[in-house]
């Protein structure tokens, strides 16, 4: 009797993991338009101004957002970053490394966000607060990731180096999200957490949860789009990129669906066999 297969190392194999990336990104994005278009609506036009910062707090639903995915994510890399240096899995190498961009991004962009709305509630942009300082430095682990993998010309080695470095960045990530509570500063409390209601009105909620999904389908869609475009580089002279090319070549003008269609075809008979 054969031994069961584990259904989601069927997309580990680079064919498969091409074909579920044409198949999902496409829907991907469709749904974080739709969820970004219904949170900045919910944000700037139904939720009511907070009865002490007034509309200035607003920035919340793009601020709070990121910064959740910028922690997110790095947990997320240093989970593929133990897969490849425990089971030694390519395609986890290869998505530990296409997460690093959009994880500074989210990072940078949280960082931002916050020093604009700092300016009106502090009086300044920037204060050497616990939060901001430990959230400065996820950036700077995200950008050392990636600097130590270009620095490494053996794309293996430079794997591994990445992934210890990520493996040791981790602990950052509980100094930012307890920060608040463990020493005093200037930053808010937690709003939302997993033990209590969150202490705002339903549509700011409503709001930020909406935000949080467009963040999160972003990042999927970003994310997996640009490790496709690593296996399409990896796996350049193998005989299914090649088929792949001459079916986009072919089908690019007469039937652009028919690639996908194809390819999802395959990815089904594989999880079959």
């Amino acid at each position: 009797m054969l031994p069961r297969r584990i259904p989601w190392l069927t997309f580990a194999a680079p064919r498969n993991f091409h074909a579920l990336v044409q198949a999902l990104a496409p829907w991907l994005v469709r749904g974080a338009v739709v969820l970004a278009i219904a949170g900045l609506y919910t944000g700037f036009f139904v939720a009511p101004p907070d009865y002490q910062q007034g509309n200035s707090y607003r920035i919340l639903f793009i601020h709070v957002p990121t910064a959740w995915m910028g922690m997110f994510l790095y947990l997320l890399m240093a989970m593929y970053a133990v897969i490849h240096l425990v089971w030694r899995i390519k395609m986890a190498d290869v998505m530990a490394r296409c997460l690093a961009p959009t994880g500074a991004l989210m990072t940078f962009v949280a960082l931002w966000t916050g020093a604009l709305w700092g300016a009106p509630t502090w009086g300044t942009f920037w204060v050497w607060d616990a939060r901001l300082t430990s959230t400065l430095v996820l950036l700077f682990l995200y950008l050392g990731y990636m600097a130590l993998r270009s620095a490494v010309d053996d794309r293996e080695k430079g794997g591994r180096a990445a992934s210890l470095l990520a493996l040791v960045g981790v602990v950052n990530v509980p100094i930012i999200y307890f920060s608040v509570e463990w020493w005093h500063t200037l930053h808010q409390g937690m709003s939302v957490t997993l033990t209590s209601a969150p202490s705002m009105a339903p549509s700011m909620f409503t709001a930020l949860l909406l935000m949080t999904g467009a963040c999160w389908l972003y990042c999927a869609a970003v994310t997996l789009r640009r490790a496709q475009v690593d296996v399409l580089e990896r796996e350049a002279d193998t005989q299914w990129v090649r088929d792949v090319v001459q079916r986009r070549e072919v089908n690019g003008v007469s039937r652009p669906g028919a690639a996908v269609a194809d390819e999802s075809a395959a990815v089904r008979e594989e999880g079959r066999s």
